[in-house]
């Protein structure tokens, strides 16, 4: 079971920190990752992070997120974060915690096993 919280209502420019707690399974050795769902949109990907070699975590960004989001996850605590920073309005979707795959094709939902119920951001301007 995967449950997403921290979002909410910021300003353009402002912060925001998504947290995602696994229960009932251990993730470490899969991909977990970050998508989001807009109004009238497709479900994106937003960033993602598996494990890479040895203690080393690989991470992925979407190209219009890069240098504003840091995904970050911590195995002890079976948790992934978001930090999200230098908001922008069309950051605005609910935004969806994934785990479980097996692929190094992180940026694609397809292969996710668990899902969470998502957590909405809206980013005013």
């Amino acid at each position: 079971q995967l449950v997403e919280s921290g979002g909410g209502l910021v300003q353009a420019g402002g912060s925001l920190r998504l947290l995602c707690a696994a229960s009932g399974r251990t993730f470490s050795n899969t991909a977990m990752a970050w998508f989001r769902q807009a109004p009238g949109k497709e479900r994106e990907f937003v960033a993602g992070t598996r494990w890479s070699v040895g203690t080393i975590y690989y991470a992925e960004y979407a190209d219009n997120v890069k240098g504003r989001f840091t995904i970050f996850r911590d195995n002890a605590k079976n948790t992934v974060n978001l930090q999200m920073s230098s908001l922008k309005p069309e950051d605005t979707a609910v935004y969806y915690c994934a785990a479980g795959k097996r692929s190094s094709l992180i940026s694609v939902g397809e292969g996710y096993d668990y899902w969470g119920q998502g957590t909405q951001v809206t980013v005013s301007s």
